[in-house]
Order: structure tokens, then sequence, then C-alpha cells
């Protein structure tokens, strides 16, 4: 399913938000907006939906049936297929490690 870009659909915008900031905040905004080749408003609009959507990725409700419920926990239960490369990374040396 393609995803739409809510900042700059063509939809009509007929609510208004303000904020204040400070001029060196609105200097950056504004440079931020040119180099990303856009309007002050799309992109104050398009990061604000981007972190706002972030935010409320991990808030969702998933609902699943009995039968994908069972699925699920079938999935979560069953023993990890082998993984060499990753026993392989894990044996190694830290090459964080700091001697003492």
């Amino acid at each position: 399913m393609p995803r739409i870009d809510i900042a700059t659909a063509k939809t009509t915008r007929d609510q208004r938000l303000n904020v204040r900031v400070s001029a060196r905040q609105q200097q950056l905004i504004r440079q931020a907006a040119e180099a990303s080749d856009t309007t002050v408003t799309d992109f104050i609009l398009a990061s604000a939906l981007d972190r706002a959507e972030r935010v409320l990725a991990d808030r969702r409700w998933f609902v699943a049936d009995d039968h994908q419920w069972a699925e699920f926990e079938a999935l979560l239960d069953a023993p990890l297929q082998p993984m060499p490369k990753l026993r392989r990374l894990l044996m190694r040396e830290n090459p964080f490690a700091t001697s003492e």
C-alpha cells in the first residue's frame, strides 16, 4: 500500500496552528526549508507529522482473533533457529573492552 505524504497532499487546509519561536529557531527552520526546496509551512508540517507518527506508532492497538493470537504465541514459543554467524560474532573478543 503506497504511503501518502500527509504534509504535502493536496487537501484543503482550513485550520490554523500558531507557534512562537526565537529568531535563531526561525532562521534555522527557514534555512532547512530552503535546503529542502520547500516552503516553511510544508517543512514544519512534514516535520511535525513525521514526529507525531513516530510517537504514536508504539501506542497503536493491534487486534487479533483467537486463531491469529494462537499463531502468534506459537511463533514466540517456537525454538530459535541456529544462527552460526551470530554465535561466531558473540564468541569474538570484544573490540570495545578496556584492559584495566
